[in-house]
């Protein structure tokens, strides 16, 4: 029997909602700050997943100003066969500050996972993580977390369900709470409905988005309610087993729940898919902190787990419920070639569907291949401080030992014009390695500017002459950073073993009362001009080699 190596998913790729239509796998995911908004990934085996798409790209959503970790919130993917119908329901997290998760909730429907899709249809802005379950007799439900605000009512809130209307939008008649002594963890969210052997399953995310994160079940035979939990008492799926219930505050983090046994941690937000061999899987997210620490750099990525029924009840295929970094493949169906994750981009043509942008969308007016073909050209806008225009290209970050490296051709004339390669997890928490101008030289220098927790850090004594075209390469290895320049053909050290780990989720400064962010490390190629919007970089090549 094959097995599937987790996380199936490298990197950013949290919230995984999975689906089958025919003999083909989809999975979408969260993107938070970052646009195109939500990623979608393609397999025929479970085991290698190829983005494919990701799905705002026209101005469905503005994310300007978007702090960290607010933004698109778990995309839930499903199919409607009857109408032969892709749908994605998501929320758009527009505030987290003060404990008022202010969230509006829209669908989108496409007949291709390519799309074209729909303009987003409004549902509701009751809470956040909404999902749409399409029952056999025609009508369509909405799951969702009732966000709670008031003092001395549970806390975060309950889950509700109510029918919708998906061809105008909003709800038709009341939501009905379900979660009444159903969750066992506490902190439920992200719920969705499943139908199997006359039962509804409403499958639930628990614990919090930390290390206590777990997936929960229950089941009913009205779409309504009452939901019976599990009846082990416990998640199905989790990376600690320990007891625990944390309803209330806090409800994100629970360091105290990091398992030392368990290389995976944080195991949770789980999502359920029947294989073509008849077959039970849930991809879930999960994290791989670096060693001694309790600093995810790479953020929450997908994992999968095999299932199975057992007397009506949902448990993992070995009878446990701790989640692994293997699981067994589908009987019968043989693995296709391993997909890296590397980018290996020289811009001949369209890029590559991995690059992403914070905070704003990419357009041909700041990013293109078209004005000098073979390269990507950026025109420079903001600073890498700015949460309105920054002037970026980003990937994911993968493996936690990898180089990014780049060829730019650049001709700055104010201190004020950059441009160069770097790390980057949000506005206030990056590393970069870049070409600027020296007026007391009156000469192109290579140089390094870091942001750290919102401080801005200056290298000057990691300074030299540059010229116009420079190969750039930062190496990134378990959380430290080694920049190097080439000349004459040869590697040279400009900054030697540099601690970054701070860029990771638990590095940065998130929202008061919150984690720091839950949204991972990106690389970049990116410029400024904060002088006359005049300049511009061309980058001959971008490649992320994972080691």
């Amino acid at each position: 029997m094959t097995s599937i190596q987790n996380p199936i998913i490298p990197g950013m790729a949290p919230d995984p909602s999975i689906i089958r239509v025919a003999d083909t796998y989809y999975i979408a995911t969260s993107t938070f700050h970052w646009t195109p908004g939500i990623q979608i990934f393609q397999s025929q085996d479970l085991a290698n997943w190829e983005l494919i798409d990701q799905v705002m790209k026209d101005g469905e959503v503005n994310l300007r100003g978007t702090n960290t970790p607010a933004g698109i919130w778990a995309p839930h993917l499903s199919y409607d066969q009857e109408t032969e119908t892709y749908w994605l329901a998501y929320s758009h997290m527009v505030n987290m500050a003060g404990r008022e998760f202010n969230s509006d909730s829209y669908a989108m429907w496409a007949k291709d996972i390519r799309g074209p899709w729909s303009a987003p249809i409004f549902l509701t802005a009751i809470g956040f993580d909404p999902a749409l379950f399409h029952d056999e007799d025609g009508k369509h439900y909405l799951t969702i977390l009732e966000w709670e605000t008031r003092a001395g009512y549970q806390a975060p809130g309950h889950i509700v369900i109510a029918q919708v209307d998906l061809t105008n939008g909003g709800i038709i008649g009341d939501w009905q709470r379900v979660t009444q002594g159903f969750t066992t963890r506490g902190c439920a969210e992200a719920p969705q409905l499943y139908k199997h052997d006359g039962y509804y399953y409403l499958l639930l995310a628990a614990g919090g988005t930390g290390y206590a994160h777990g997936v929960e079940i229950g089941r009913s035979r009205e779409v309504f309610g009452p939901y019976e939990a599990h009846p082990s008492g416990e998640p199905i799926i989790t990376s600690n087993p320990r007891h625990l219930f944390s309803l209330g505050d806090p409800d994100a983090g629970h360091f105290e729940m990091y398992n030392p046994q368990s290389f995976m941690q944080k195991a949770g937000h789980g999502s359920l898919v029947e294989t073509t061999t008849g077959e039970w899987y849930i991809a879930h997210l999960m994290s791989r902190p670096l060693e001694n620490t309790l600093l995810n750099p790479l953020g929450r990525e997908t994992s999968l787990q095999k299932m199975h029924w057992r007397e009506g009840w949902l448990e993992m295929a070995d009878g446990s419920n701790l989640a692994k970094m293997t699981t067994p493949g589908m009987e019968g169906v043989s693995l296709g070639e391993t997909i890296t994750h590397e980018i290996q981009e020289d811009f001949n043509g369209d890029y590559n569907v991995a690059f992403m942008t914070p905070y704003r969308e990419q357009t041909t007016q700041w990013v293109n291949t078209t004005e000098r073909p073979g390269y990507l050209r950026i025109h420079g806008e903001n600073s890498f401080f700015s949460q309105v225009n920054p002037a970026m290209m980003a990937t994911r970050a993968t493996s936690f030992a990898y180089d990014v490296q780049t060829k730019v051709d650049f001709t700055p004339n104010h201190y004020s014009e950059t441009a160069g390669v770097g790390l980057y997890y949000d506005s206030n928490n990056w590393l970069y390695l870049h070409l600027g101008y020296s007026e007391e030289q009156a000469a192109t220098v290579l140089t390094v500017l870091q942001a750290k927790l919102g401080e801005r850090i200056e290298y000057p004594d990691q300074r030299i002459f540059a010229e116009q075209e420079m190969e750039l390469k930062i190496s990134y290895r378990y959380g430290i950073a080694t920049l190097y320049y080439k000349k004459e053909g040869a590697w040279r050290t400009l900054l030697e073993d540099l601690d970054v780990s701070y860029l990771s989720d638990e590095g940065v400064n998130g929202e008061p009362g919150e984690i720091g962010g839950f949204t991972g490390l990106f690389n970049f190629i990116g410029s400024v001009d904060a002088h006359q919007r005049d300049s511009y970089a061309d980058f001959d090549y971008y490649y992320v080699k994972n080691k």
